[in-house]
């Protein structure tokens, strides 16, 4: 399980080097992370895990905690928005699934300066949680001057990840089927996709709990059974959920109502 993610009890991180286009690598335990200029209106955040070490997604799971990002000491900055890149499940060792990332993970941040006619310095203060056999929290104070105009050597990498994040869909687009079983449980499938295997990320109103686990693929189709484990007292159906789903094709982004006849 994860201790409480409290930036002010985190060690102070080491720094090694940068060049123009990148800050210094943060260093804490199991994890390095730096910010990286990939244009005038785009610029990344990655990290560097340990190997065996993990870090969070947006809705982390059983536990942990997602990324805080904060970008106020900025210069010239309207708006900053980060991507997450597509989760993976991950096994705990108390037997618990994170949702999360391994290896070397690049968060994609849209860039909307005040001033397009001037560069946007970028000030960054995130806290995140890295875990191994123990989480710890860990955080990273970054700034980096991003360039008025030419794109840089890590604009590709950025690229990248921006196109490999879950892109915004409309529900009727993804023909798909929805049923409901019985009353805590819906049946989800999808038109099967080449490529990786996918997979179902749910993110539901606070107090709501709700979980989906892949079936086998069966008649070209992709299918997810969802069940609803927990509710607030007052809570009724339907239910608006935030549904990620991966693999496949690309990642999805889709609003997903579940009703008590959908």
């Amino acid at each position: 399980m994860l201790l409480p993610l409290l930036f002010s009890c985190a060690a102070a991180p080491a720094v090694y080097a940068a060049d123009a286009f990148s800050t210094d690598w943060a260093a804490g335990s199991k994890a390095e992370a730096r910010l990286l200029a990939g244009g005038p209106t785009t610029a990344g955040f990655e990290i560097r895990l340990a190997p065996g070490a993990i870090t969070y997604w947006r809705e982390p799971g059983d536990a942990g905690a997602p990324p805080v990002f904060d970008f106020s000491g900025s210069v010239n900055l309207a708006r900053a928005e980060p991507q997450f890149p597509p989760p993976a499940r991950i096994a705990e060792p108390d037997g618990s699934e994170a949702f999360g990332y391994s290896g070397d993970v690049v968060f994609p941040i849209a860039i909307e300066p005040i001033d397009p006619a001037k560069p946007v310095t970028l000030a960054l203060k995130v806290g995140y949680a890295v875990c191994e056999k123990l989480c710890l929290p860990a955080r990273a104070d970054l700034t980096l001057n991003l360039p008025a105009t030419a794109a840089t050597p890590y604009a590709a990498i950025i690229g990248e990840a921006s196109a490999a994040a879950p892109r915004q869909v409309a529900w009727g687009s993804l023909g798909a089927d929805l049923a409901r079983v019985d009353s805590t449980d819906w049946r989800l499938c999808l038109p099967g996709q080449p490529g990786p295997a996918r997979d179902l990320f749910l993110e539901p109103p606070t107090g709501w709990w709700l979980s989906a686990k892949a079936e086998p693929p069966t008649g070209g189709r992709d299918c997810f059974a969802i069940v609803l484990h927990d509710k607030p007292a007052d809570g009724a159906l339907p239910v608006t959920a935030r549904a990620t789903i991966t693999g496949g094709a690309g990642a999805l982004d889709v609003t997903l109502s579940l009703g008590p006849k959908s």
